[in-house]
């Protein structure tokens, strides 16, 4: 039977953390394994939270001390090192015959299974649980290429739910939409990297009247991580010169099946209404 890894472990337990450990959770997930080999001091600069709640974090996760914590780590990572599979895997692919095609595919095969790999299940059942609660107002913004995202999420959720803007891009209504969030709004961001100011800000603003922040963003973590309840990491590497968003969109797809389960009936017979006062379309006389 394989041993279950720190990584394995971190995600198991991350619901059960308080949101400063949470923090060094997803700072681990984010660069795994290098932050664990890190000094409980760097380790704590990375996460953004003190000494003190590194060693927590190594208790949390049943260790006794932060060099124990370590130790494991180390000898999981040389485990790994020496596999088979692993150095078959790590193998260089022949020239002769390969093509773009091909290599892109291993590419998009390898960041998505990366990022469901590190993807914290506690986090994604929190946002879902978020994103499916009536109670709440939903508002979702995003950056240049990653506002697709927030509106692709925001469609859908409008199908299954009332309650659910997109923060508008500029202007006096973006300004009057942050003044009028509080408790009873989530705000929905998605950040990568060559981060948004605009965003962070907003976040953090949106963050410092009550309302809850749920982030979208890449492995080295939008600032507005420090702001957020919520932080779900994707992948972005890509073929091209440019980020991919398709790790992060297998993400929204992923939680939209969540959310839409969570509602059950209501989202069906939502749904059903929708279907109903469809205009038909004009039959020729």
């Amino acid at each position: 039977m394989a041993q279950v890894t720190i990584a394995e472990r971190t995600r198991a337990k991350l619901g059960e953390m308080k949101p400063s450990e949470a923090k060094a959770a997803r700072a681990l997930l984010a660069t795994y394994p290098l932050a664990g080999l890190e000094t409980a001091a760097e380790f704590a600069a990375r996460a953004k939270v003190s000494a003190p709640t590194i060693l927590r974090f190594a208790f949390r996760l049943g260790f006794d001390s932060y060099p124990a914590f370590q130790k494991a780590l180390m000898r999981e990572v040389h485990e790994e090192m020496g596999s088979p599979l692993r150095r078959i895997a790590e193998a260089p692919e022949p020239s002769t015959g390969s093509s773009s095609v091909a290599g892109a595919a291993a590419n998009f095969q390898s960041v998505l299974s990366s990022t469901f790999q590190a993807l914290p299940e506690a986090e994604l059942s929190r946002a879902a649980s978020m994103l499916g609660d009536p109670r709440l107002q939903l508002h979702l913004m995003g950056g240049r290429f990653s506002g697709v995202l927030a509106s692709y999420l925001a469609a859908h959720l409008t199908m299954v739910r009332k309650g659910v803007r997109m923060v508008p891009s500029s202007g006096p209504g973006r300004t009057s939409a942050l003044l009028d969030m509080g408790r009873h709004d989530v705000l929905v961001a998605f950040d990568y990297r060559r981060y948004d100011a605009g965003i962070v800000q907003f976040a953090t603003r949106a963050s410092t009247q009550g309302a809850h922040v749920i982030l979208f963003t890449d492995p080295w973590m939008s600032p507005a991580a420090e702001v957020a309840e919520v932080v779900i990491p994707s992948r972005v590497e890509s073929p091209s010169p440019f980020d991919s968003m398709v790790p992060a969109l297998a993400v929204v797809e992923t939680l939209i099946a969540s959310v839409t389960e969570r509602l059950g009936s209501s989202a069906r017979e939502r749904l059903a209404a929708i279907e109903e006062i469809k205009i038909p379309n004009s039959v020729s006389s």
